[in-house]
């Protein structure tokens, strides 16, 4: 059990008889009134997002939820095969797991699950991840790093906004959580 003030972003808890993981919570205190925290639960089963208010002293429970790194093999049809790192055991995620990773995914990279009963509950790519480009318009003679972006594809079929003087062929580091390019990777 955990008090409710203690309660952090990612962090899964048990909600009406549901696994929920904390998508977004602040601490609201209004002049003399009771303070309360305010959270956005997303459902692990169905994946909807619903609102809920709990008391700073109210206790949450907190299931055992196993974090483990894996290495993203391939996909196979609507699930993607991932391999634990230490057993070398071979599991199937299903894409509504896997969710906007998939746009990022590239074989052998490496991701961190985590699973609740044996069962894969999450799905998560590093902060950031190396890809290279694959079709962009060619390089404009002259162009330096401004603000003008051009759409360029990584290697995963992603189309990415890039600086004029990105070419094919030049692998990127692009942000998993918002999808921006960040550098030429080195």
């Amino acid at each position: 059990m955990l008090k409710a003030v203690d309660l952090r972003k990612g962090k899964t808890i048990v909600h009406d008889d549901e696994l929920n993981v904390v998508h977004e919570i602040s601490h609201v205190a209004k002049g003399n009134k009771r303070s309360y925290m305010q959270a956005k639960l997303k459902s692990i089963k169905n994946g909807a997002i619903k609102e809920v208010r709990f008391s700073v002293d109210d206790r949450v429970e907190v299931p055992f939820v196993e974090s483990k790194e894996f290495e993203y093999l391939y996909r196979d049809g609507d699930s993607f095969v991932v391999m634990d790192s230490e057993s070398y055991e071979q599991l199937p995620v299903p894409a509504e797991t896997v969710g906007d990773a998939s746009k990022w995914l590239k074989p052998n990279e490496k991701v961190s699950c985590q699973l609740y009963d044996g069962k894969m509950i999450s799905f998560e790519l590093p902060n950031v991840v190396d890809l290279a480009i694959t079709e962009t318009t060619p390089v404009v003679k002259g162009a330096t790093a401004t603000n003008q972006l051009k759409d360029a594809i990584v290697e995963t079929g992603t189309k990415v906004r890039v600086p004029p003087f990105i070419e094919e062929g030049t692998v990127i580091r692009v942000d998993t959580r918002t999808g921006e390019y960040l550098e030429r990777a080195k």
